[in-house]
């Protein structure tokens, strides 16, 4: 069984050719902990007010601070299995 490393990132890469687009909490949720793996907690400033994807993104990401990186790594492993990848 490949390692977790590896097996993210090919999840990032099958993520590419999910059988069907996945709704937008799902997407959100695929984001945020794409980034929390793979960078940490959110940094940055929020977006404006009237960047309404932008402040989603950030809102999606900050709910996972203090996520270990190796956790949000198996969650979008599972995640992506799970739609079909």
């Amino acid at each position: 069984m490949p390692d977790l490393k590896s097996r993210f990132e090919k999840a990032a890469a099958d993520v590419k050719n999910l059988p069907e687009r996945p709704d937008n909490d799902t997407l959100l949720k695929l984001y945020a902990l794409y980034k929390q793996a793979s960078e940490g907690d959110v940094s940055g400033p929020k977006p404006g007010f009237f960047d309404f994807v932008g402040t989603a993104k950030y809102e999606a990401w900050a709910k996972l601070k203090g996520t270990r990186s190796e956790d949000a790594m198996q969650k979008y492993v599972d995640l992506v299995e799970k739609l079909g990848a």
